[in-house]
């Protein structure tokens, strides 16, 4: 009799609590200046990622999800679940020197809410964009390096706040690789969240362990730095399924922004509008896959939109926490179609950089100035549509995007003016400082 009710009191707690049950692992990795056209499973037409393709095939491909165009800002709406206006995450450098970025303690960082929701969490690669340190932003342990770029043949890097020297020089991207799998391996028998930041393959673009040996210096590096990340994903996911965890983790596989500009290639035979650091579609628009055996429906495509916000809701909702009240978020769980459920679709998605922004519909995208574009051939072509050459299809999405904007209202939020992409102030400021240093003289 009191077996019978220790089990019935047993599926009584599954019953009220079946999210934290079931908390899956959650390995969210990002690669670095990676957009639709480095990779084979997204239709490169050079880029062969094997083991990518194979881990999208395996799960769900998402084809309309959103960073922002650059580093620092994807990764500060990634971490934070709102909108760079309201963060202040608007550039690569914004945290720096007073300017408007976010600071951890303004903020419900992911890390930190589900680190309170049972998890360990740690944080491997790129960093310093964000700005403080991972710690800062809810993290229990870090194994990253102080640059804002890239660290690759070094002779030290960063572990916990402590700078280690190696008796040789090391490629950093293996040493983020295997401090990533000894995570997953100290951390097996309870729930984790990773967030692997790759460097692979922001440049400069150098060898790596599997180069030729005798290629010369001039020697292009580039299909040898998408390779090399394809194999470091392998060897992750192997590592997973050798602890077998496969079937209790959630693997996601990104890009924070577009290619850089110097590595675009073609996606059946036609090359994408816009590249990294840029306002146009290959700017922010990413791969994004997720994976997660007999959860996520394999070899699917999904064509939602998705923005970076999202993650955090979603993360949220599997692990079966609740996003404190008192903050404005803009996240939207995409946990309902990671089970291959319909959920709730948003109608736009929200990109920003520095001064410049746009909403983005199904076929629809209006920028800041207020230009609509025709979507409907992207990520190859935007058309301008004026208002004198408006159809009632374009006059309703420009009503309906006008309103969104109007609403959103970024110019009222956290701001400097400047482009992003140095973290520099805007013109008015600059122009303010040099009149300020003639004066002086």
């Amino acid at each position: 009799m009191k077996t019978l009710i220790l089990s019935l009191l047993s599926c009584f707690a599954l019953l009220v609590h079946p999210a934290v049950a079931a908390q899956p692992n959650i390995i969210f990795i990002l690669a670095d200046d990676l957009g639709h056209d480095g990779l084979s499973c997204y239709g490169s037409d050079a880029r062969k990622t094997p083991n990518i393709d194979k881990l999208a095939a395996s799960g769900t491909r998402f084809d309309l999800c959103y960073s922002a165009p650059l580093c620092g800002p994807s990764r500060c709406v990634l971490m934070t679940g709102r909108y760079a206006f309201r963060t202040g995450g608007i550039g690569n450098g914004s945290w720096r020197n007073g300017g408007p970025g976010a600071r951890a303690a303004d903020e419900q960082p992911m890390a930190k809410l589900l680190k309170q929701a049972g998890y360990a969490t740690g944080e491997s690669g790129k960093w310093r964009q964000v700005g403080e340190t991972p710690k800062d932003w809810g993290f229990d342990e870090y194994c990253t390096d102080p640059t804002a770029g890239g660290w690759y043949w070094k002779t030290s890097y960063e572990k916990n706040g402590e700078t280690i020297n190696t008796p040789k020089e090391e490629y950093n991207p293996d040493i983020i690789q295997a401090y990533s799998l000894d995570f997953i391996n100290r951390h097996k028998e309870h729930p984790f969240f990773l967030y692997y930041s790759m460097h692979l393959v922001h440049g400069p673009i150098l060898r790596t362990p599997d180069s030729a040996a005798d290629a010369g210096k001039g020697a292009d590096f580039y299909n040898d730095n998408i390779a090399y990340m394809d194999k470091q994903v392998g060897a992750l996911v192997a590592e997973v399924e050798k602890l077998g965890l496969r079937e209790k983790t959630l693997i996601l596989f990104a890009g924070d922004n577009g290619t850089a500009l110097n590595h675009p290639c073609t996606i059946g035979g036609r090359m994408i509008n816009g590249q990294k650091a840029s306002m146009l579609e290959g700017g922010a628009r990413v791969p994004l896959i997720a994976s997660w055996p007999g959860v996520t429906p394999a070899g699917k495509v999904n064509n939602d939109l998705v923005n970076f916000t999202d993650m955090q809701a979603t993360f949220l909702d599997l692990a079966g926490a609740k996003a404190p009240e008192g903050v404005e978020f803009d996240s939207v769980s995409i946990a309902p179609q990671l089970r291959g459920e319909k959920g709730s679709p948003r109608e736009w998605a929200y990109v920003q950089l520095g001064a410049k922004w746009y909403v983005r519909s199904q076929g629809w995208k209006l920028n800041e100035s207020g230009e609509l574009f025709d979507m409907s051939d992207a990520p190859f072509v935007e058309k301008l549509v004026l208002p004198a050459a408006d159809t009632e299809a374009s006059k309703a999405a420009r009503t309906r995007l006008t309103a969104v904007l109007a609403e959103l209202n970024p110019a009222a939020g956290k701001t400097d003016g400047g482009d992003g992409k140095a973290g520099k102030p805007g013109k008015g400021k600059r122009k303010k400082k040099m009149q300020q240093q003639k004066q002086a003289k």
